[in-house]
């Protein structure tokens, strides 16, 4: 029997993203952990993930630290993973085990896994079967490191990986053990319908993330005309429930099937200046909880 799970906003993360927190070059400034934390904190967020590599601090010690004196738990943290290049395969594992260890020793929870073509260039070529085939097998190996490390897999579908279309994810899917990661928004960008992924594969989603989209903007961003970097600076990712993303059916259909995981607001900012103290981007998050609080209303 199912039981009832812990109201949705008793299980809501923040992503640093949200934050304009991002390590691709020239996305835009970036805001001091202790800001951003702290601003996490006056919101009610008591967990957060990662953010990017070496935003906080890479000793895990101290990254629990910092985190303990904002009253914050380590959620997980989103890990590119080369996965389809035999050439690449040991050195990529490694680097997974090595990631595990340090997001473990931390007190995260979720392994986010996208899988990429390589760590410079998130272009998508065209895998053949063999490619397939070792990018499935290597997710399984993944999954299997992230579990000697108490931790859980959350496969991300994403734009600009090599999961990005409904075509890709229902193949993932078919093709390995792996749970993953429900994003409303990045399956919406990829052609997936967010609400029938929940309601068909509930029992394979390990985390969700919660993004709107703005059609117009993503429109422009299928056609080509913009880059992701500058459909974000565009407002790509709304506060959650200004958009197009069918999150409040998606998240009711989660809960009716008996998800107890957790939900991590992430609409991803690109900052153009260093707002000011109470301003910003904190402005968003705040609808996007207020949004989820209605939810659970």
């Amino acid at each position: 029997m199912i039981g009832t799970p812990r109201p949705v906003t008793a299980r809501l993360a923040a992503a640093p993203i949200s934050w304009g927190i991002c390590e691709v070059p020239g996305w835009g400034p970036q805001l001091s952990p202790e800001r951003v934390l702290g601003e996490m904190r006056q919101l009610g967020i008591t967990a957060t993930e990662l953010g990017a590599i070496g935003w906080l601090p890479t000793d895990p010690a101290r990254a629990r630290d910092l985190l303990d004196r904002y009253g914050l738990s380590l959620i997980g943290g989103f890990v590119p993973l080369v996965l389809h290049d035999p050439a690449r395969s040991a050195e990529s594992l490694e680097s997974a085990r090595a990631t595990a260890a340090t997001l473990a020793a931390a007190g995260g929870r979720y392994f986010v896994t996208a899988v990429v073509s390589s760590l410079s260039s998130w272009d998508r070529p065209a895998l053949d079967a063999a490619a397939w085939s070792l990018l499935l097998a290597n997710l399984d190996a993944v999954d299997a490191v992230a579990a000697d490390h108490g931790l859980v897999q959350a496969v991300h579908p994403h734009v600009n990986t090599l999961i990005e279309t409904a075509e890709e994810f229902e193949r993932f899917v078919a093709g390995c053990a792996a749970r993953f990661t429900l994003d409303t928004g990045h399956l919406l960008l990829g052609g997936a319908d967010p609400l029938d992924v929940a309601r068909r594969h509930h029992d394979r989603t390990a985390l969700v993330h919660i993004k709107d989209v703005d059609a117009r903007v993503a429109a422009r961003l299928g056609g080509g005309e913009l880059s992701l970097m500058e459909a974000v600076i565009a407002g790509l990712f709304p506060s959650a429930g200004q958009g197009s993303a069918p999150i409040a059916a998606t998240v009711t259909a989660l809960e009716d099937a008996g998800y107890d995981g957790w939900y991590v607001l992430e609409q991803d900012v690109s900052l153009t200046e260093i707002p000011a103290e109470g301003a910003g981007p904190s402005t968003g998050v705040q609808a996007s909880i207020e949004y989820l609080q209605s939810l659970d209303a």
